[in-house]
């Protein structure tokens, strides 16, 4: 591709928050960290476990047969799980997302799904779509709201050379169609691109996603973690992203939909639907970031690339009551001062302290 076709695509890219992106005042009674976040979005990992083992996740290597998984009694139960997020939902998140690892490996999952969908929030998923097919109506009848699918290309080499583990992207396409099918819409399709890797299927992927109602967003390959070796020269900008799928159809930047969105979206000009790209590494956009994770055993951790967390189980499991609760939630928030993808260098890519793993809090 030549640079006339890059440079006016690069340049649509924004470098400031758009129109409806900048954080506005909070309500009275709600977080605000020392950046002046507001907490919207909570996270909730079930599992620690999945399936997969995609080579920007959980490389086989380090998670291989013999990697010690959290024993049953360490996760938190769903009682407790229920019991947390009423607490955030009464300090103003808005969204919960359910993460893993692979939370369709959590049994009897949609029970937590119902109880949570009782909250006055948007209840949302995140899968790699291997058990969706099965699961899919069950999780629209327990109130889930939305599904996001990790899907890493359409060419079936590619995508078992990403999973890892032979999955055919068949069955994640049949996943898909399922849940649009039963009302878990729009579906959105995550493809984390990794240059040399994958980054040959960005214009199938346009191709296939385009007039069906989905949303299909790019993601920058990151560094959260410590184990799957990331390199900056295997990140491909989402400028150029942008701007292979621009030089065959012509695209135009739209707004974000609410305060703290990620993903910077667009349009195709033709009428053939919407994309997004997540620029974490290229285009931080750390001054509006609004999201807390809960991890698998109770840790609550203020930032993806975060090296330590906080433990709420053992407040939880010592009888804490929900004031107790609610005054070290909101203690840990307001003391919040993240910034990792804005200060990233070579120093903090390579820390001596290990980051937590994606697969551990969700991505």
């Amino acid at each position: 591709m030549n640079n006339a076709r890059i440079i006016p695509i690069a340049r649509m890219v924004r470098t400031t928050l758009p129109p409806g992106r900048d954080l506005a005042a909070p309500p009275e009674g709600e977080l605000v960290d020392r950046r002046g976040r507001r907490v919207r979005d909570l996270r909730i990992s079930v599992t620690d476990r999945c399936n997969f083992r995609c080579v920007y996740c959980m490389p086989k290597e380090v998670f291989d047969d013999d990697y010690a998984f959290l024993p049953r009694k360490q996760l938190l139960s769903f009682e407790e799980i229920v019991r947390v997020a009423k607490i955030f939902v009464d300090q103003g998140v808005e969204k919960i997302r359910i993460t893993g690892g692979e939370p369709l490996l959590r049994r009897h999952l949609e029970n937590l799904i119902e109880q949570l969908a009782r909250l006055p929030v948007e209840i949302t998923l995140t899968t790699n779509g291997s058990l969706l097919a099965k699961k899919a109506q069950a999780l629209k009848d327990a109130g889930l709201d939305r599904v996001t699918v990790s899907l890493d290309g359409m060419d079936d080499v590619v995508f078992k050379r990403m999973n890892d583990v032979d999955f055919p992207v068949g069955d994640v396409l049949a996943g898909i169609a399922a849940a649009a099918a039963v009302g878990l819409a729009p579906v959105k399709i995550n493809c984390a691109v990794k240059r040399g890797t994958n980054d040959d299927q960005i214009l199938p992927l346009a191709r296939h996603f385009r007039h069906s109602g989905h949303i299909l967003r790019f993601i920058e390959y990151m560094d959260v973690g410590s184990s799957n070796g990331w390199r900056m020269d295997e990140v491909l900008p989402s400028a150029e992203i942008l701007a292979r799928i621009h030089a065959e159809f012509p695209l135009e930047a739209i707004d974000a939909n609410y305060p703290g969105e990620v993903a910077e979206r667009w349009r195709y000009r033709d009428g053939g639907g919407e994309i997004g790209v997540i620029s974490s590494v290229t285009q931080a956009f750390c001054s509006s970031c609004t999201r807390i994770r809960l991890s698998t055993e109770g840790q609550l951790y203020t930032c993806l690339f975060a090296q330590s967390g906080h433990d709420l189980r053992a407040l939880l499991r010592q009888g804490a009551g929900d004031e107790a609760l609610r005054r070290e939630i909101a203690a840990v928030w307001r003391d919040r001062d993240d910034r990792y993808s804005e200060i990233r260098t070579a120093a903090t890519v390579m820390p001596a302290a290990k980051k937590v793993e994606m697969s551990y809090i969700g991505g």
